[in-house]
């Protein structure tokens, strides 16, 4: 299966260069200030400037107004929004009008009824985030390292790309994978050392364990018998 890899609240440039060079295709970077993972616009700058076409850049907001997500455009110049927040289908489509960029919409996932939204998401959005529900004391809707029941995706067809995350690790990519077949997936706490600090070994290492369950099921089933 071909799968892409998107690593994310990316905030120095050893990080960053780290996550390129082991191959990440998508790189992101945090416009929310309550998170530890937020970035100033002149930092962003700075991180965007330097991935030179190596990965898409993708800058995620939570309910953002336009005047913010003009000033992480400017500074930025992502090929994808996120909208991490409870932006509605009609704010998605907002977005998307008003910048003229792909937007992925990140949909919260505890139970069942969660996905009940994806038609309507799925039809102003151009991909889809899975996310596990925080909880309600959360400050943040995201990178909080926690998981939810992955079997809630599975032989899930939104009619557009979809990307997983929560919780996810070098350990647990290849049962998550295994289970949902998503075609993108998306890491940030699971690749730090702590909260908004990255581990460079981590990185690499998650890198190479989802291109290697990728390729696990990409490989067609062998049959041997004997006459």
């Amino acid at each position: 299966m071909t799968l892409s890899v998107k690593i994310c609240g990316l905030s120095t440039p050893e990080a960053l260069d780290v996550a390129l060079d082991a191959g990440a295709d998508l790189v992101g970077f945090v416009f929310f200030p309550p998170s530890p993972r937020h970035l100033a616009f002149e930092t962003a700058r700075a991180l965007g400037e330097r991935v030179r076409g190596r990965a898409q850049k993708v800058a995620l907001s939570v309910d953002a107004d336009d005047a913010f997500l003009a000033a992480s455009i400017e500074a930025l110049t992502p090929d994808l929004l996120q909208l991490h927040g409870k932006e509605p289908p009609a704010r998605v489509a907002a977005v998307n009008q008003r910048f003229g960029l792909p937007v992925m919409k990140a949909i919260a996932v505890e139970e069942r009824a969660d996905l009940a939204v994806i038609a309507q998401y799925a039809a102003v959005a151009d991909r889809l985030l899975f996310d596990a529900r925080p909880p309600r004391a959360a400050t943040r809707p995201g990178g909080l390292g926690r998981s939810f029941d992955w079997r809630l995706l599975e032989n899930l067809d939104p009619g557009l790309p979809f990307m997983l995350s929560g919780g996810l690790d070098a350990r647990n990519i290849a049962e998550a994978l295994r289970i949902t077949r998503a075609d993108a997936v998306d890491v940030s706490s699971g690749v730090e050392r702590a909260s908004g600090v990255k581990d460079l070994d981590k990185i690499r290492a998650f890198i190479a364990a989802a291109r290697e369950a990728a390729r696990g099921l990409a490989a067609p089933n062998t049959v041997t018998s004997s006459a």
